[in-house]
């Protein structure tokens, strides 16, 4: 194997990985707080993990991946004080927390769906894991770490000589920055929770018995618990973003070696920020919340676009969000697939040189920006069009832009069969749109998370509902008596039984801009339709979608 060389927060360089076990890496990041929907600027975050997860793979290693959803005792506040924020969405949405959780936990999920993102190895739920949770309490009781107060047991954060070793930040900084949630009761002001006690005479949503009392578990605990749980002693790379530097974090490290002895994970990484235009971080409590479905569904953009967005930045760096950085992004990808397409379908011998300098560049701390010029470099070169295909395709086994990902033509008994699925997913809808009708909204949601587990999600508007595949959010419509089906990653288009497949559309967002750049490939229009479908209609399409 190539050497891979990352930046370690935790000692502030970049430096050669050495995995514990040879040929495999055990991966931890800390997963969201499913009170709300994801934004782009936490997407961010996932895309950089999902960067380093396939860097990792391309260079031979197997992964194992663990998030985590945190989905009970993340506060308003990060220390401590304030409302649960699952109970805080609750109450916005008029839902159960665990509702919400649900809810949200899905739309996250199909986030990274739609952003190619690889789900991880494991998925665990810090309610899941609540047993865990308090048996690492106790092991920290009984070693003298903690202590109580009214509102529950805490770490005393002065046991740990080297408590500041990830921020870097002298203690006394430190401890301003917690003083801003004052709790009188702490010895040290960033000592933190463990375990809250629910209110005398309140009935929380989520809560549960332990040894000091009904309550629930701190918030960083969970990822402590969890990472342990399923790594084991593989506790390779631990990521997520620079805001859990100085807390989340610091309060892991402390936590677990207190209650191991042992070293907490070898390699720290932490993506930085992205911006609105001026500077300003993008946050769920600002004006500037984004989501994925925002700014690309809702205006017809290629969700991918953001991911390629994200490549042209390093992760450690800002990356500043604007209408017009984000127009240049979805343009310049279109632009891509018109050079990738024009190479023709002929996979060739994947070029050893390129391939080498692209490893390279990914393998110097994830430096894309670098490894996207390789790929323009592949594009301009020498290299015969099937060997340009073989080798970009190779990339993107990184890069997961869906480069290259084309299908072959089907014929029409395979379709058939598959058409049944379609089917299927149009009964589903039909059945929600009736639960609907009927205010029966249990039945209605229930149906959703089906038709969600089977890869679409379901859009009401003021026409209705309409059907969207997770992948890339084509939209169901029937101009002209057509009916656009999706069937595993192609869009099919019926009339009288008669089926078409269109084998390049599935890397585009939407399939009206697609016509343009196929029509540019082929100047023969027949070549993408039955030969029992009129000229005619042939002719109303092209009319329809050439620019």
């Amino acid at each position: 194997m190539q050497k891979i060389f990352l930046y370690n927060t935790l000692t502030r360089k970049k430096e050669e990985f050495k995995p514990i076990n040879d040929g495999e890496v055990g991966l931890y990041a800390c997963g969201p707080t499913v009170y709300n929907f994801a934004h782009l600027g936490n997407l961010r975050a996932y895309l950089f993990e999902d960067l380093l997860k396939r860097t990792l793979q391309y260079n031979g290693y197997k992964v194992k991946h663990v998030m985590n959803i945190t989905d009970v005792g993340h506060l308003t506040g990060d220390m401590d004080m304030g409302q649960d924020k699952m109970e805080k969405g609750a109450a916005r949405d008029g839902k159960s927390a665990w509702e919400v959780a649900e809810f949200y936990t899905e739309a996250f999920k199909k986030d990274l769906r739609v952003l190619n993102i690889v789900e991880p190895s494991i998925w665990c739920k810090a309610t899941d894991n609540i047993p865990e949770q308090i048996a690492m309490i106790i092991t920290l009781e009984e070693k003298g770490f903690t202590y109580k107060t009214s509102d529950g047991i805490y770490f005393d954060t002065s046991r740990v000589k080297d408590y500041n070793k990830l921020s870097h930040l002298d203690l006394e900084t430190l401890r301003e920055g917690a003083r801003v949630e004052k709790n009188e009761e702490k010895k040290n002001p960033t000592d933190f929770a463990l375990w809250k006690f629910s209110p005398v005479g309140v009935k929380r949503q989520m809560e549960w018995e332990s040894p000091w009392g009904i309550g629930f578990p701190g918030w960083h605990i969970e990822c402590s618990t969890m990472s342990l749980k399923f790594l084991g002693d593989q506790l390779d790379i631990h990521c997520g973003g620079i805001d859990h530097i100085n807390i989340h974090h610091t309060n892991e490290i402390a936590q677990s070696e207190a209650a191991t002895g042992k070293k907490f994970f070898n390699y720290w990484m932490h993506g930085a920020f992205l911006n609105i235009a001026g500077g300003k971080k993008m946050a769920k409590s600002a004006d500037n919340f984004l989501t994925l479905d925002k700014v690309f569904t809702e205006n017809n953009l290629n969700p991918l676009a953001y991911r390629f967005a994200a490549l042209q930045t390093n992760y450690r760096k800002p990356m500043e969000y604007s209408e017009e950085a984000i127009a240049w992004a979805a343009s310049s990808l279109t632009g891509l697939y018109e050079k990738i397409i024009a190479l023709g379908r002929e996979i060739g011998i994947i070029d050893e040189n390129y391939k080498h300098k692209f490893l390279e560049k990914i393998n110097d701390d994830l430096n894309f920006p670098e490894a996207l010029a390789v790929l323009h470099e592949v594009l301009k070169s020498d290299l015969s069009p099937a060997d340009k295909l073989a080798t970009v395709s190779d990339f993107d086994l990184v890069l997961g832009l869906k480069l290259g990902n084309f299908k072959s033509f089907i014929n029409n008994e395979i379709v058939a069969e598959e058409s049944e699925y379609v089917k299927y997913i149009f009964g589903l809808k039909e059945k929600r749109d009736l639960a609907r009708a009927q205010n029966n909204w249990l039945e209605s949601d229930k149906i959703r998370k089906e038709i969600a587990d089977n890869g679409f999600e379901v859009k009401d508007d003021a026409n209705g509902s309409r059907l969207i595949p997770f992948d890339y959010h084509k939209i169901f419509t029937e101009p002209n008596g057509f009916k656009y089906d999706y069937i595993n990653g192609d869009l099919y288009v019926n009339k009288t039984n008669n089926v078409v497949i269109f084998e390049e559309f599935l890397i585009f967002s939407d399939w009206r801009n697609a016509w343009p750049v196929l029509f540019r490939k082929y100047d023969n229009v027949k070549y993408f339709f039955n030969n029992n479908i009129s000229e005619t209609d042939k002719l109303d399409i092209y009319k329809r979608y050439w620019n």
